[in-house]
C-alpha cells in the first residue's frame, strides 16, 4: 500500500490484485483516506462531453458503435458547425459544468479539419471554460497546434491491459495509444486517460490496465473508468455484466494508485443505482460526466444529478468564469434547455 500524498510509478500487477483481494469495506477506507489527504472532501468536479463529428470511424473498436463496422443503428454526421459547438458550451456552463470535451470519432485528425477545432477551442476557453478534445491519434504537430490554441486536456484511453488489448482493438496498437499521449505531454497538454472494464477482461487485465497508467512517466491529471454500455449491433454487446463491487473497487484501487488525479465515474452511470455511485465516491471518485447524453449512449440528466449530490452532501467543484464576466448563480437542477438533447452524446468509448 502507498502512502497519503506518494506518488508511486513502480506498481506491479501482483501489488495491484492484491488489493482487489482485500475485504471491501478496507479498500474503500484506505481509498478515501488517500482521497481526503489530496482533495477538498464532498467535492465533484463536472465536465460535458459533446460529440461534434458522431459514426462512421474507421477503428474496429468492439466496444463502440461508432465504428462504421458495426450496424448499430447509429446515424452518422460530419464535424459540427463551429458556432453550434459553442452554444452547447454554453448550455454546458449554465448547467454547472466546468470544462467542455468535445470528442469527434476518428482514426486520427486530418490537417483540413485543424483551423476548425483551433476555433472551437479558442471559443471554449473564451467563456472562461476548461476545454479538452478527444479525436483519435495525434502527431506531434498536431500536438503542438491544439495547445497552442489553448487546449487544456487531451483524452486518449488506454481501454485496456496491453496483454487484452488486441482481443477489444486491431486497427492500432497500443504503442500507438501511448505515443499520442507521449505527443500531448510534449505539447504541455494535460492529459485524460483512463479505459473501460467489463470487456470480458479477466481480473489481471484490470490491474494491468490500472498499472500502464499509473506507471507513466508523469501520471495522468484525469482518469475516466468506464464500465461498459453494451450497444446491440457491436460484438460485445452480450458478454457477462461486470459485478458492480468489482467496478467500485476498481475506482478504488485508481485513487490508491493515482492520489493526485481526478479518478472520473465516466460510462455506464445511467444503469447504476444511487447506492452504487455513492459507494464510487465513497473510493475516490471526484469527477464525472453530466449531461443527458456522453457520445452515443444515455447518461443521467442533469436533475438527477444535482438530486443525487443534495442527498449525498456533494458539492460542485467552482465554475471557472472568464475575467471578462461575472459570475452569475445559476440553479443546475433546474436550467435546461431543450435543443441540447439534439447535442449531447455518452462518453462509452475513445474516438
Amino acid at each position: 500500500m502507498t502512502s497519503k500524498t506518494t506518488i508511486r510509478q513502480n506498481w506491479t500487477v501482483s501489488e495491484v490484485e492484491a488489493m482487489f483481494a482485500m475485504p471491501f469495506m478496507d479498500l474503500l477506507f484506505e481509498a478515501q483516506t488517500i482521497h481526503r489527504a489530496n482533495f477538498p472532501k464532498n467535492e465533484v468536479q463536472v465536465s460535458t462531453l459533446l460529440s461534434i463529428k458522431t459514426g462512421a470511424c474507421p477503428e474496429d473498436c468492439k466496444y463502440c458503435p461508432q465504428s462504421a463496422r458495426y450496424d448499430t443503428g447509429l446515424e452518422k454526421e460530419r464535424l459540427m458547425e463551429v458556432d453550434k459547438v459553442i452554444k452547447a458550451a454554453k448550455d454546458a456552463k449554465a448547467t454547472g459544468s466546468t470544462r467542455f470535451c468535445m470528442g469527434a470519432a476518428w482514426k486520427n485528425p486530418k490537417q483540413r479539419d485543424m483551423p476548425y477545432l483551433v476555433d472551437m477551442i479558442k471559443e471554449v476557453k473564451s467563456l472562461g471554460l476548461e476545454s479538452c478534445m478527444t479525436l483519435g491519434m495525434l502527431d506531434g504537430k498536431q500536438a503542438e497546434q491544439l495547445s497552442d490554441a489553448g487546449l487544456d486536456y487531451y483524452n486518449h484511453n488506454l481501454d485496456t491491459s496491453p496483454e487484452y488489448y488486441d482481443k477489444i482493438i486491431t486497427t492500432r496498437s497500443y504503442q500507438d495509444r501511448l505515443d499520442t499521449l507521449e505527443n500531448v505531454r510534449n505539447a504541455g497538454m494535460k492529459v485524460c486517460s483512463g479505459g473501460i472494464v467489463g470487456l470480458g477482461e479477466e481480473g489481471k487485465d484490470r490491474s494491468g490496465l490500472l498499472v500502464q497508467l499509473a506507471n507513466m512517466p508523469r501520471q495522468p491529471e484525469s482518469v475516466p473508468i468506464n464500465k461498459l454500455v453494451k450497444v446491440q449491433g457491436t460484438p460485445l454487446d452480450s458478454v457477462d455484466d461486470l459485478d458492480e463491487f468489482t467496478f467500485i473497487k476498481t475506482i478504488a484501487i485508481a485513487r490508491i494508485m493515482m492520489p493526485e488525479s481526478h479518478v472520473r465515474l465516466s460510462a455506464g452511470r445511467e444503469d447504476m443505482s444511487e447506492q452504487t455511485q455513492a459507494l464510487c465516491f465513497m473510493a475516490g471518485a471526484n469527477s464525472i460526466f453530466y449531461g443527458c447524453k456522453l457520445l452515443t449512449t444515455a447518461n443521467p440528466d442533469e436533475n438527477s444529478d444535482m438530486k443525487l449530490f443534495k442527498k449525498l452532501g456533494i458539492n460542485k467543484e467552482a465554475v471557472n468564469f472568464s475575467p471578462f464576466e461575472k459570475e452569475r448563480p445559476v440553479d443546475a437542477a433546474i436550467v435546461r434547455h431543450s435543443e441540447k438533447d439534439e447535442l449531447f452524446y455518452d462518453a462509452t468509448s475513445t474516438l
